[in-house]
This record gives structure tokens, sequence and C-alpha cells, in this order.
């Protein structure tokens, strides 16, 4: 039996093609992505431990609190990292050098004014010459590094990027006005914010704890040991040296080393599981691919497999030799997929620090065994469990009914069984979305979705007769006899039809729902903005840091600005329990010029009277109603008390306490938590107000002036990135259902190939044949796409439903567009699908077919 399953390999090596293809993608991406993310893994290991190989012990202070960031002035009142402090620690025993570090961020403007970089990795630091003039971390590439206040050295990507030059002026921006340096030198550095596309500006000592601390303050200090030294034994004194215990944070060079490889492996471990998800996908489509082709060669073979049980081959040796045959395709397609894997995965590491330039740190291709192993078991897995259900039904082929037919039809207990087992799924399914809908739960969601797309799945079948006969008409009428036959063949096995279908639906469905959800948040983005604010122009920092303390007042002098207020976010700790909330405290005169505020309950100018606005929903979770009474401590150490005078719906800019800011604001540190601004203008949002709101900031390229068709451009930016990318590794998906439907038309004109010379014998044309071939095909695609939209759409609206809470705008929104372009694109695949297959029926030898078997 082992013997018949190889030369049954061997026989049908065309037919297996396309099956061995889909196993060969499937295990290509998981073989890659797990190549790809060890690879990466690996050299960001490596790249990390370069950072502490000089490093024994260093030393962090937890309270140090840099300017700009969101802390609302709380920093700890505990000691400071100082000049006295890293001279005391520079003087033990066992420590050779101890050099104070201080780090912030910092946008580096291009010669047009804009930034260079990624906002969230623009990375500020100071520049320790040793004692011959130089940094260790920062080994030079041209130059020298700064050492004034009126001086910058960059690192050498950045540097490229904005096409400076040592003796250049550079704009540098932390959070208020653009600084003009002189840039000195250029660095290397393998700052991994840096290689993921930041920027890296180095200033002296002094002027870096201006920016970021105060002066002689540290935010950490590394200790190199002296040789011989243990690191451990320099810890232990480094922590006995500070008159506080556990004042800092002190650990050794090796210890942050193997926290961060921990980090790496956790965020690679992400990134492999989030690709390993489409790959897991791709191989879920190719179970239908090969579950559909190992029907029809069974069908294909039932004499020959009915002449074996006549001479004493039982069920079982049946069962085994099939799957035999699945065990060898597996296996070879699962060996290709490896080495197609390793392929992706040096291809993808070129590409991304080629012509995308992603900056990744280079490596050695990483092939772990257990990649290996991986690939060929998953390949092989596949395979045979695609091949179990077609392996049942060929050992229960009945010796001499099969003898006397070329296929045996399905029996319609099998057919109701199927179709029971098809409803309770997709009742349960449906059950599940709705529940998920109206309890805002993603899990049951996902759990609905997932029933719901099997339950259809089981009964495409049923389903693929009315839906294909929708097409009949239109068929009949524009193709004549070629679509009526179409028609006849798509649905003369429902089965196998459902089985080609259903693979293009999962990827069609996965695609549709992203573009339904990913139109639905974009809309709701767009209605909030419009709707929440009214102000002309929204001041803030790109990267999300606090605005400098002088900006408000830069604002309030421009030109054509007739209404502002600063968005304030300010820490008080509430008298009773210590617990720390946070206020927003605003211009209370301007507040309602610039955002939508619906009072629902108390009186609609609280905050002129001194009170505290606060969001309905907010409100009900800490059990507030108007007329109540915060007492709290301010980050000053004052205390005050503070009425709830109204309050709200919730909003984009109105979701939990707001306060006066005359009242609030003289307690919270100088500037601290100055989160945004908010700006309306004379003659509304024009170009020379957003010019003037520039120039008045500095033209810092950190600080972002954006209006409402800003916000919408960047959302729909962010959106569109996102979709894009799942887009793309749902691509693979597609492609293997596309090798479906070829799969299956070739193997389906091979089976009526008799037929086919009957129809050109009797006066079909070989144009005609064609035509048959290709209208089937389309008709299949079409009947996949279609079926995939509408689970698309319900599955959309499930997820929608879900995040209603969190986005209260959000309605469900079809793109027309995207949904056309769907079902365009699967007619399109079902046409190129049958090039081949519909070539061959048509030139296939007339006399011969007929005398086939």
């Amino acid at each position: 039996m082992y013997r018949t399953a190889l030369r049954n390999v061997l026989a049908h090596k065309a037919r297996l093609l396309m099956t061995t293809l889909a196993v060969l993608l499937g295990t290509a991406f998981v073989a890659g992505t797990m190549v790809f993310t060890d690879t990466l893994a690996s050299a960001w290991r490596a790249q990390s431990a370069q950072s502490y190989t000089d490093i024994a012990v260093t030393v962090s202070d937890r309270g140090a609190v840099g300017k700009g960031y969101d802390h609302g002035g709380k920093g700890s009142d505990g000691p400071r990292l100082t000049e006295d402090t890293r001279k005391a620690i520079a003087a033990l025993p066992g420590a050779a050098e101890a050099r104070g570090v201080v780090s912030g961020f910092a946008g580096i403007a291009d010669r047009k004014g804009a930034l260079i970089g990624d906002g969230f990795s623009t990375t500020g630091t100071n520049y320790v010459p040793g004692a011959d003039g130089t940094d260790p971390r920062f080994p030079l590439a041209d130059g020298r590094g700064p050492r004034t206040s009126g001086e910058v050295a960059l690192d050498t990507r950045t540097a490229e990027k904005g096409g400076f030059k040592v003796g250049d002026t550079v704009r540098v921006a932390v959070n208020g006005p653009v600084m003009e340096l002189k840039l000195t030198g250029t660095l290397h550095t393998n700052d991994p914010r840096v290689d993921a596309g930041g920027s890296l500006a180095a200033f002296d000592t002094a002027t870096a704890q201006q920016l970021y601390l105060s002066p002689g303050q540290y935010d950490g200090i590394d200790v190199k040991a002296k040789s011989g030294t243990d690191d451990t034994a320099l810890l232990a004194a480094v922590q006995k040296s500070f008159p506080e215990p556990n004042s800092f944070e002190v650990n050794t060079g090796r210890a942050l080393a193997a926290e961060q490889e921990r980090r790496i492996d956790e965020n690679t471990k992400a990134m492999s599981t989030m690709l390993l998800v489409f790959a897991g996908i791709s191989l879920f489509v190719g179970i239908f691919i090969i579950a559909n082709t190992f029907t029809m060669l069974i069908a294909q073979r039932t004499k020959e497999l009915a002449l074996l049980r006549a001479v004493g081959a039982s069920r079982k040796q049946i069962t085994l030799s099939v799957l035999a045959e699945a065990l060898l395709v597996g296996l070879a397609a699962s060996i290709g997929g490896l080495i197609g894997g390793i392929g992706i995965a040096a291809g993808l590491q070129a590409l991304l620090n080629g012509p995308w330039d992603a900056n990744l740190p280079d490596g050695p291709l990483v092939i772990a065994p257990s990649t290996v192993i991986a690939s060929l078991v998953v390949g092989v897995a596949v395979t045979v469990l695609a091949a179990w259900l077609p392996s049942l039904r060929a050992s229960r082929i009945a010796p001499v009914a099969a003898m006397s037919s070329g296929e045996q039809p399905a029996t319609q207990k099998s057919l109701l069984v199927r179709n029971i087992i098809g409803l309770l799924f997709a009742a349960g399914g449906a059950l599940g979305l709705v529940a998920g809908a109206a309890s805002e739960s993603v899990n049951l969601v996902g759990a609905g979705a997932g029933a719901l797309m099997i339950g259809v799945f089981v009964l495409t079948p049923l389903l693929s007769r009315p839906v294909i006969a929708l097409f009949a008409p239109a068929l009949r009428k524009l193709f004549g006899t070629p679509g009526k036959l179409a028609r006849e063949n798509a649905v003369r096995n429902p089965r196998r039809t459902a089985a080609t279908a259903s693979a293009l639906t999962i990827g069609v469905t996965l695609i549709t729902t992203l573009s339904v959800v990913g139109a639905s948040v974009s809309k709701a983005a767009d209605r909030a903005f419009a709707s929440d604010l009214k102000a002309d122009y929204a001041v803030a920092m790109d990267n999300y840091s606090m605005l400098s303390p002088e900006v408000a007042g830069q604002i309030a002098k421009t030109a054509w600005v007739t209404a502002m207020s600063v968005m304030r976010q300010v820490p008080v700790e509430a008298v009773a329990d210590g617990d720390t909330s946070w206020l927003t405290s605003v211009d209370a005169a301007t507040f309602d010029r610039l955002v939508d505020v619906k009072v629902t309950a108390g009186a609609a100018d609280a905050l002129q009277q001194g009170k505290l606005l606060a969001a309905k929903d907010y409100a009900e979770r800490n059990h507030l109603t108007v007329g109540s009474t915060l007492d709290v401590t301010y980050p000053d150490g004052t205390r005050g008390s503070l009425a709830v005078g109204a309050l709200v719906e919730r909003n984009s800019e109105v979701n939990g306490l707001i306060a006066p800011d005359r009242l609030v604001g003289p307690h919270a540190a100088a500037g601290s938590g100055l989160q945004k601004v908010l700006v309306k203008g004379a003659d509304g949002a024009t170009p020379a107000l957003k010019q003037a709101l520039r120039d008045a900031t500095g033209g810092n390229p950190l600080i972002g002036v954006k209006g409402e068709k800003d916000i919408k451009a960047e959302t729909n930016r962010a959106i569109n990135g996102v979709l894009n990318v799942m887009y793309g590794l749902l691509g693979m998906s597609v492609i293997v259902a596309i090798l479906g439907v070829v799969n299956t038309m070739a193997m389906s004109v091979f089976e009526r190939r008799r037929e086919i010379g009957m129809l050109r014998a009797i006066g079909l044309d070989r144009r005609g044949v064609g035509r048959m071939v290709r209208l089937e095909s389309l008709m299949i695609a079409l009947f996949g796409g279609v079926v995939g939209v509408l689970l698309g759409i319900v599955t959309a609206w499930a997820t929608v439903r879900t995040i209603a809470g969190s986005l209260k705008s959000i309605t469900l929104v079809l793109p027309p567009v995207q949904i056309g372009f769907f079902l365009v694109a699967a007619a399109v695949i079902g046409l190129l699908a049958a090039v081949w297959p519909a070539r061959r029926a048509a030139r296939m030898d007339i006399l011969g077919a007929i005398k086939s078997e």
C-alpha cells in the first residue's frame, strides 16, 4: 500500500502541484517569520550588549523629573544625583571612572524647518569627554564634541538626512523656542531609538542640565570598574556611599543588559506572534485546497480504490495509503517552504535596511533548530490533517458500487448532518456576535465571528446553488450556451465549489472587516473633532511631552487670536485616602468658546464660579454629583477644597475633571503639565493664523499647530498605515486561495475531459469551451467574494459596537469603493485563475478526450 501511495504521488505530480505550492507558501511564511524575528532579536541583543560593555554599575535617579515631561510638577523630594555624588562614587576604591548622564528629547530641524526623524525618538544627551577628549559612548565620525552652550554634535544618520557638515548651523529645539547651534562633530551610536528612525543631539553637560534638569544635576551615573574589581562588590560599595539607603536605583551593567535582552525577546516574540497569526491564516486557507485536491483525486481514482478493496485491502490500509500520499506531499512542500522562508527573511532584512531605510541592526541570519522542526511539523501536520476526511471517504467506498460509477454522490444523510452542524455553528456564532456587541466584549465577538465563519463554511454547499443562481440570467443573456454550461458546472458538485470558494472567502472576510472598521473609526474621529472642538487650532508637542511655560504667553500675543485656553494636567491628592487624581485646568472665561461643553446637570457657568466640571461617566464611576466636594493637596503642598459645579457629556477634550486654571494653576509647578493650547482666530482657521502660531512658538519642529484638516489627515494616515500592513500580511492567504481556484479548475478540466470532448464534437468551438471554464471560475470566485463581503460586514458591525463606549460617535460606515473593489478583485482573480485551465480545455484533442476514462 505504501508503494502504491508513492506511485500515486509520482503519477499525479501536476495535479498535486498547486497543493504543494499552497503548503510551501504557508510554511515559508512561518519559517520566514521565525528566522527574521530570531535574526532581529540576535542583532538587537548584540547591539544592546555593546551599550554595557564598559559599564560595571549604573545609578539612576527615579525621582529626577525632566523638563517637558508629563509629571505635573510632582518629582520626588529626596536627594538628587549631583556632581558631588559623582565625585564620591568616582573616589570609591574599585571605581575607575564615574560618568554623569543627562537625557531628554531634542528635535532637529532640516533646512526647510521640518523635523528629522520620528518625534517619539528624538533623543538629547550630554557629551562627556574623557582624558583624550572623546566620549567612549559616542565614537566620533568627524570633528569634535560640543564644549559650550552654542555647540551641538549629531549622530551621523541625522547629519546625513539634514545635509549638515561640521561647521554648519543647526536648528535644535526641546519644548520651547528653537536654538541655533554650531555643529562641531558627528557621532556614531548604537542607541536603538536612533536606529529605529530617531535622532541624537549631544550637548555639553552644563547645557544638557539646563535644558533637561537643573544646573549640576544628573539623572544617572555610569560607573566603570578598575581591572579585577567584581561588579557586585562595586555595586555594594556604591549603595553604601549614599547617605539615605534606597534613595537611588543601583544595578550592575550585566543586570541591565539581561533586562534589556528580556525586553527585546518580549518585543520580538510579540512581533513573531502577530506574523504567525497571519501565517496561520494562510495555512488555514491551504487546508481547503488540500482537502479539495485529495477529494477530487479520490473521486478520479474511485475504480482503482474499489479494485484494491476487492483484492483484499482493508479500510485502514486505504486510509493510511491516502495519508501517506499527504505525508509525502507535506514533507516535500515543508522542505521547500523552509528554504523559501530563509530566503524571505534574508530578502526582508535587505529590503528594510535598503530601500525602506528602517535602520534595523545588521546581523547574520539565525536559523534555529526550533525553526526547522516547527516548519516541517507544521507543513506535514496541516497537509495530513487536511487529507484526513478525504482518506476516510476513500476507505468507505464499496467495491462493487464503486466499480460501476466514476464518482459516488454524497448521501442525503451526510448532507443533512452537515447542514445541521453548519446551522448550529452559524446560529451560535450569530448569538455570540450579538451578545459581544451588546456587552462590548472583544473576546466574545472574536469567538462569535469564528463560529459564524465555520458555520457558513459548512453551509456553503447549501448556499452555492441560490447564490450562483443569481448570476444565471446575466450569463445566459450575455454568453448563451457557454454561460449556461458554466452555471451548471459550478453547481454540479456543491462541496467542491464550496471548498474552492471558502479559501477565497477567508481573505475577503478579513479584509472587508478591516476596511469597514477602519472607515468607521476614521469617520468617528472626524465627527469627534468637528463636534467637540470649536477651536481653530490646537498647539501641542508632537511627541506628547509638555509645552514650555513660555508658549502660552507667546500665543496670547499673536495677531488674529481672539480666544485661547491652556489645557494643563495637574495631579492632586485626596486628603482622605491619598489617591492621586488628575485635573485638567483651563481658562474659565474662554473654554466654552473653544470646546463644545454640553451640561447635563448643574450650572453652565460653573467654571466662572470657580467650580469643577465633571464628565458624566467619570462622575458615575467615582460617585460624584453636583455639589460634591473634593478636599485635595496640590503639588506645592497646599490644601484646598474643590466643588463639582456641573456634569457634562464626555468628549475628546472633556473626559475627567475640568478646573479653572486661575484656581489650580498657581499651586502647580511653573508650566507643569502644559499639555496643549487651544486657539480661536478672528477669521477662522486661516494659513496666516497657522503661520503666526508657528512663528510665535519659535518654529520648533516638535511643536504641532493642527487644525481640523490636519488632525483628520493625521488620523487617516495612521489608520491607512495599519490597514496597508494588514492587507499586505493577508495578501499571502489570497495568493494561496488563487492557487486553490487554479487547482480546482485544472483538475475539473481533467476530470471532465470526456464531457468536453463530447461538447466539442456536437459543435461547441474552442472559444466556447474556454469561455465556459472561465465563467465557471468567475462564478466560484464571485461566490466566495460575496459571502466574504457579507461575513466581513457582519463581523465589522459587532466590532464597531464593542468600541462604541470609547469612541462615542462611531457608527457602521460601509466604504462602497473598497467593497466594490474587493468584489471586482474577486472576479479578476477568478478570471486569471482560469487562464491556464481554460487554455488546456480549449486545446484538448476531441477524439482523445472522448476515448478517455
